[in-house]
């Protein structure tokens, strides 16, 4: 299990374990807070395509989809 903190997700990178549309790599590239700091929404962008895509951040810590970085 990846280990994430949501304060610093903001411009971090991931890799999609199963690629499609051969989009493997991926950083996020918004997230919106509300005033009790947690996440209301997480934006992530293929890095190739420049497609972005609302994801729920606890998502990313699934390693059979995602890992950290860029690999």
């Amino acid at each position: 299990m990846n280990k994430i903190t949501p304060k610093k997700l903001l411009h971090s990178k991931w890799t999609a374990v199963s690629p499609v549309n051969k989009e493997k790599h991926f950083m996020i590239t918004d997230m919106e807070f509300d005033e009790e700091g947690v996440v209301i929404s997480c934006i992530i962008e293929a890095v190739m395509s420049k497609r972005s895509m609302a994801i729920n951040w606890q998502d990313l810590k699934d390693q059979q989809r995602w890992l950290q970085g860029w690999q």
